[in-house]
């Protein structure tokens, strides 16, 4: 009898460990800590700014909110001359051709979410043409949330195959799969769904919405970077990572940034792996490089 699809699944996740213990998460954690304090420097916080994908997701945004928004991306390095800009604008999907006609700068990546964001909660032919026209009008980047609703039923195979038709029509543009991992519920979880996004096409995994109650947490992102380095290791494909949701403050940030380090290592310190979705961390970076309070972004 030929294997089940289910079971296809199941036994990619067999491939790896997802047994993980809470006191060993915790103690490796407190360790990545110690780095904490050598991040904590002007070097750094330009690095972390040239990760951030600036965001503007509200029932407020209108033509001229995200065309004011764009055009301080535009006029940055006439006023930050010494600094490298943020990595993307990432906005809704009616708003991407007003953004990619407006943007002057190419080192800069057009973003939008898909996929009935943010609860993913609609027919695939709807995500599939809401992909689709925002790749038409000039999407780089599609950022979708993981349905969660087939992952905790265990349905993998529906989870799967949503992902993996999604990342079809975004081809060789960057798909970010959102886990929402303050929905699941145990580092086993964040493991596997983590696994099942990348088995599946995802060029990023991220961790929120940002429209959730509980955003990305230490753990949630540590967690999610041992996935993507057993991943790499599996099969030799690097993923990106993507912390968002909750990120305030530029300890938070070095925090991340400090995570990322400890587990992938050099080659993922760089916005082509990893992002932080984070926009208004943006001015408070600023003023932690120039010593002075800014409000630009």
């Amino acid at each position: 009898m030929e294997e089940s699809r289910l079971d296809k699944y199941n036994k990619a996740l067999s491939n790896f460990n997802a047994n993980f213990d809470n006191i060993s998460v915790e103690k490796d954690l407190k360790n990545i800590q110690n780095s904490f304090s050598a991040n904590s420097q002007q070097k750094i916080y330009k690095k972390i700014l040239n990760l951030i994908d600036l965001t503007s997701l509200n029932i407020t945004d209108n033509d001229e909110k995200i065309l004011a928004l764009t055009e301080k991306i535009n006029d940055f390095n006439n006023i930050f001359q010494d600094l490298e800009n943020v990595a993307a604008i990432c906005v809704y999907p009616k708003y991407t051709s007003l953004v990619k006609e407006s943007l002057e700068s190419e080192n800069i990546k057009v973003a939008c979410v898909s996929g009935n964001f943010p609860s993913s909660q609609t027919f695939l032919e709807i995500k599939i043409a809401e992909t689709s026209l925002a790749i038409r009008d000039g999407a780089e980047e599609i950022d979708i949330v993981m349905n969660l609703g087939m992952f905790l039923n265990g349905d993998y195979e529906g989870l799967c195959d949503e992902i993996e038709e999604i990342k079809s029509v975004c081809k060789e543009k960057t798909l970010k799969v959102i886990l929402e991992t303050g929905s699941l519920e145990s580092y086993s979880d964040i493991y596997k769904a983590s696994i099942l996004a990348m088995y599946s096409g995802a060029d990023f995994i991220k961790t929120s919405t940002g429209k959730e109650k509980k955003g990305a947490t230490p753990e949630s992102v540590y967690i999610m970077c041992l996935a993507i380095k057993d991943y790499y290791k599996s099969c030799g494909r690097m993923v990106g990572i993507k912390p968002s949701g909750g990120i305030d403050t530029v300890n938070d940030a070095v925090i991340y940034y400090t995570i990322v380090e400890s587990v992938l290592k050099e080659k993922w310190l760089n916005n082509r792996y990893f992002r932080i979705g984070a926009s208004r961390l943006a001015n408070q970076l600023l003023a932690a490089i120039t010593g002075r309070e800014t409000f630009y972004f």
